[in-house]
């Protein structure tokens, strides 16, 4: 395995992360602590989670995957090996009522940790994330800002960071991070920290695959030149780039099978990119998934590529590109391709 750091702080990540959102829907609590311990024997030591986990969202499995994790502290006894990041809900709307039904004001950040540290059965996070920005703007398969005039969210930045400050000061979570955000209210967090000397976003966490780029615009400059690492979720862009579904061997129990409503991949352009990445692959003697998820090993801006899995086969495969290094000729077909159809997924 390889390492690198929280930005700007001394805690040592796997340059792997643990993605669990199947626990608790796809994947049952004695697979999810087989793929821990699979994981954590083969050097990761980053597991990610969520409040709102598993997807999709719903009353009845809410929490289920943060409670699978729990369950396994309590068996193993071995917190303390690992580097445990969740997340808070943000916007709030119909797919995320039964959570709660407001943003991030009020006492919701202290009830939400609260209720986070008592399913995973521990006293702290590592890492503490906003899942997606308050404001109304363009995530989750949106591709284009289109400014509303009527959203009724007011600037509360500073605010947010105070109640996180709050929670930092009494223990309960070490340092925080965004999530599914853009350039605006990143340096937004960033410089309310900067002039109220409030705790700094680390890390964010967005989407990034071979067939979804866009975070090498503004953001990339952002990351690197304000340290804020990336955690790139859908490395996989939801198991489109094994190549399972242009093949048409996917398993009835895959995730697009089973939910359709994940559709951000799906488009024809998505599938002709694929289609040509996987050519690239086999021509190099890669599968398409090493391929894919060595692309986001390597770039400059990466944290931790978060990988996710619901057979020990796919996790042992996702944690070995680690090891797989793309050599210049693959490099150059792989630009050639992002040329020809630049991010056809958001």
């Amino acid at each position: 395995m390889k390492y690198t750091k929280l930005p700007k702080t001394d805690i040592k990540v796997s340059k792997i992360c643990l993605g669990t959102m199947t626990w608790g829907r796809q994947n049952t609590e004695s697979e999810g602590h087989e793929q821990l311990d699979y994981a954590l024997e083969h050097g990761v030591n980053f597991i990610d989670t969520a409040e709102m986990y598993p997807v999709p969202a719903n009353p009845e499995t809410q929490g289920r995957t943060s409670e699978i994790i729990g369950t396994w502290f309590k068996k193993r006894k071995n917190r303390d090996k690992v580097v445990l990041a969740s997340k808070i809900i943000g916007r709030p709307g119909s797919y995320t009522a039964h959570i709660r039904s407001t943003g991030l004001q009020g006492n919701s950040i202290e009830e939400a940790v609260n209720a986070e540290l008592k399913r995973l059965q521990t006293d702290y996070l590592d890492l503490y994330q906003i899942h997606w920005p308050e404001r109304d703007t363009n995530t989750f398969g949106q591709r284009d800002y289109k400014h509303n005039a009527n959203d009724e969210w007011e600037d509360n930045f500073n605010e947010v960071l105070h109640k996180f400050d709050a929670q930092i000061k009494v223990g309960k979570i070490r340092h925080i991070g965004v999530s599914n955000e853009k350039a605006w209210g990143a340096m937004r967090f960033l410089e309310e920290s900067k002039n109220h000397n409030l705790p700094r976003m680390k890390t964010i966490q967005n989407a990034y695959s071979l067939i979804n780029r866009i975070f090498e615009g503004d953001m990339a400059e952002v990351s690197i030149r304000e340290e804020l690492g990336l955690l790139a979720y859908s490395p996989m862009a939801f198991g489109v780039l094994s190549g399972k579904y242009v093949k048409g061997i996917a398993a009835d129990n895959s995730r697009l099978n089973l939910f359709p409503r994940f559709s951000r991949y799906s488009s024809e352009q998505c599938t002709e990119a694929t289609k040509r990445y996987l050519k690239i692959a086999e021509k190099h003697n890669m599968t398409l998934a090493q391929m894919s998820l060595a692309f986001v090993n390597r770039q400059p801006f990466l944290t931790s590529n978060i990988i996710g899995a619901t057979t020990l086969e796919q996790l042992k495969e996702n944690i070995d590109s680690i090891n797989v290094t793309l050599s210049d000729a693959a490099l150059d077909q792989i630009e050639k391709v992002h040329a020809q159809i630049p991010n056809p997924a958001t």
